[in-house]
């Protein structure tokens, strides 16, 4: 599908090691001529990492769309009446909102548009960015990728080694996932290797 004139919902939630890898995505959309209307939970606006200082990602990611972001719940509770959004990116999804959006806690800007883009019968894709992604959020994932409207941008362990249970989506694959999710498919293969231990 040409994304080409969509306007697409992009969330962002608080895995600050993964925006280097988002921001670039937000760019290409752009390019390709999707409207990216920017969501941010409270964590990306008021948490300073070695990754970035607060609000320092979320001011590049405005600049970039061209538009005010939104960051309240009321802000963003008429994208449902509105039926503004084509789509709705959640990059990077965390343990702590596929949990909440798992069970249907609509407690932040990015899960209000969650369930306002679901209201319309529009699809919600996921880029996962958890330490708990084979771990307590598995049951999480298992019940979201079962849920219409629901996508996943295929994902992988990214440090087995070290972190067992920690789940990351290769986010170069947002744009082809946005484009099969408007057509009600799940980009394939879901499950893909984001790690190889190099040959002795």
């Amino acid at each position: 599908m040409e994304l080409k004139g969509k306007t697409i919902g992009f969330a962002v939630t608080g895995s600050h090691c993964t925006y280097e890898e988002v921001y670039p995505e937000i760019q290409r959309l752009v390019e390709m001529g999707v409207d990216v209307v920017p969501i941010f939970s409270n964590t990306v606006l008021s948490v300073s990492t070695r990754f970035g200082e607060a609000g320092e990602w979320a001011k590049k990611i405005e600049e970039v769309t061209g538009h005010e972001a939104i960051t309240t719940i009321p802000e963003a509770e008429p994208l449902g009446p509105s039926k503004r959004l084509d789509c709705l990116v959640i990059a990077p999804c965390t343990g702590n909102s596929l949990s909440r959006l798992a069970n249907a806690a609509t407690d932040s800007p990015v899960l209000m548009a969650a369930k306002s883009t679901m209201r319309n019968d529009r699809p919600v894709v996921l880029a996962i960015s958890t330490n708990d992604g084979l771990g307590l959020n598995l049951y999480n994932i298992a019940k979201l990728i079962n849920m219409k409207n629901i996508f996943f941008v295929p994902f992988g362990q990214d440090a087995p080694h070290v972190k067992m249970n920690s789940l990351v989506s290769a986010m170069h694959y947002i744009p082809e996932t946005c484009a099969a999710a408007l057509e009600k498919r799940q980009l394939q293969p879901v499950l893909i290797e984001r790690w190889r231990e190099p040959r002795a």
